[in-house]
């Protein structure tokens, strides 16, 4: 964070965040809409904008436990530079009027005594109760409050590498020479982490294809599926087409990779990416539910089948920490439901001996291990294969058990669930 802010990047910051709180859109998608329509914006007031909107975001219960939850996002805005970034009176002094500067006299004297597991942890109450349920035990409390403290983190950038197109060594000796800190990740044979956040747009790995941007957690979904040459794989809900890219590349761009999604839009913005990335072998096909007639001509004739569902997101707070102000209890049992049937729809697609994968960002048990277990008792034709062993297969070195469990505490990576079935009969 620079210590020089200028009066500009404080009006649009509150700018910016104003529209955030309003919670119609994601976070990511208005602070981007902001960058679109102000191309004029250099690196540092880009770094600021987006700095304070995610600070603020991310200490959203704290702030408001202070302030109040009715005050305007600029003076969020402020309350989280001189609370949670150490400024002082004197270099936010510049920006204020009077009545500005006696106000944030009273908030850095503030005292602040959280009461509730919500309030210590910068959580809705009903998210933090449910997070500590399934800890369970006397320590609880501590183990989510550390979660969320490595929840309330920055996420750092991780890369994909293309293994049609470059090896990962070669990589990161380019980024050697290119002076890109950058080091191996470390679970995923084809992730390189960056030691710091830069842009990747205009560099040619990337524009060449052989860079992705992809969190290495996501990238371990892939190695389940484990798809081979010549086979029939499908993404169910393909989305912009991230975990297909890698699943085409593992195919070496051979067989056939359905990619389904319910969003055209989505799908159309996977296109310039497959191109990039080499891949000839993917179907994009935009269905209308999850019984689409496309679906059902396909019935018992995949190898292999991803279903990465829509959830909560709750796995990915350190990169939409708006999504905890957005989703709502209701909301994530909707989505369980949603989840069952979508997992079953895509269940029929599998052959016997073929390979079925369940997955989410979310760490919600009524998201991950009660649908699973719900659809084992009702799919007797399938069973289920322990994903240790078959990451000890594709040699990652990486034990969670039975079912995929990744978190950024233990991890360092996104939230992320999976379990593998085997269709049996």
């Amino acid at each position: 964070m620079t210590t020089n802010i200028t009066s500009p990047q404080l009006e649009a910051a509150s700018d910016v965040l104003e529209d955030v709180l309003r919670f119609q859109y994601p976070a990511d998608s208005v602070v981007s809409a902001f960058f679109r329509h102000n191309r004029n914006a250099g690196v540092h007031d880009r770094a600021f904008i987006a700095e304070a909107v995610y600070g603020v975001l991310r200490n959203l219960r704290q702030l408001q436990g202070v302030v109040g939850d009715s005050v305007r996002a600029r003076k969020l805005v402020l309350a989280w530079l001189i609370r949670i970034e150490g400024y002082s009176q004197r270099q936010l002094a510049p920006l204020l009027s009077k009545n500005e500067l006696d106000w944030i006299v009273e908030v850095k004297a503030a005292a602040y005594t959280p009461t509730t597991l919500g309030e210590r942890t910068n959580m809705p109450d009903w998210l933090a109760a449910r997070l500590a349920a399934q800890f369970g035990g006397e320590d609880a409390e501590e183990k989510l409050l550390a979660l969320a403290t490595a929840f309330n983190r920055p996420a750092p950038l991780d890369l994909r590498v293309n293994p049609l197109k470059i090896e990962r060594d070669a990589v990161l000796e380019r980024f050697k020479i290119d002076g890109i800190a950058a080091s191996a990740g470390q679970y995923s044979p084809l992730c390189i982490r960056l030691e710091s956040r830069i842009s990747l747009q205009k560099h040619p790995l990337f524009l060449d294809g052989s860079i992705e941007v992809q969190d290495e957690g996501s990238q371990l979904l892939g190695f389940l599926v484990g798809p081979k040459r010549g086979e029939m794989v499908a993404d169910f809900c393909a989305g912009a087409g991230g975990k297909t890219l890698l699943l085409g590349a593992l195919m070496r761009s051979t067989g056939r990779l359905y990619a389904f999604d319910v969003s055209e839009k989505r799908l159309l913005k996977a296109k310039p990416r497959l191109a990039r990335a080499g891949l000839s072998n993917v179907h994009p096909a935009a269905i209308d539910h999850e019984n689409d007639s496309r679906i059902k001509r396909l019935a018992g004739k995949m190898d292999r089948v991803l279903v990465d569902a829509p959830c909560s997101g709750f796995g990915t707070l350190r990169r939409n920490p708006d999504l905890k102000w957005r989703q709502t209890e209701p909301g994530v049992i909707e989505l369980s439901e949603k989840q069952a049937r979508i997992l079953a729809a895509a269940s029929r697609l599998v052959k016997k001996g073929g390979r079925l994968v369940y997955a989410t960002c979310s760490l919600l048990d009524v998201e991950n291990d009660v649908v699973v277990d719900a659809f084992i008792a009702a799919h007797p034709e399938y069973k289920q294969i322990p994903a240790n062993e078959v990451l000890t297969e594709a040699k990652i070195a990486l034990d969670t058990g039975d079912r995929l469990r990744l978190d950024p505490l233990t991890h360092g990576t996104d939230g992320f669930y999976a379990a593998v079935f085997e269709r049996i009969a």
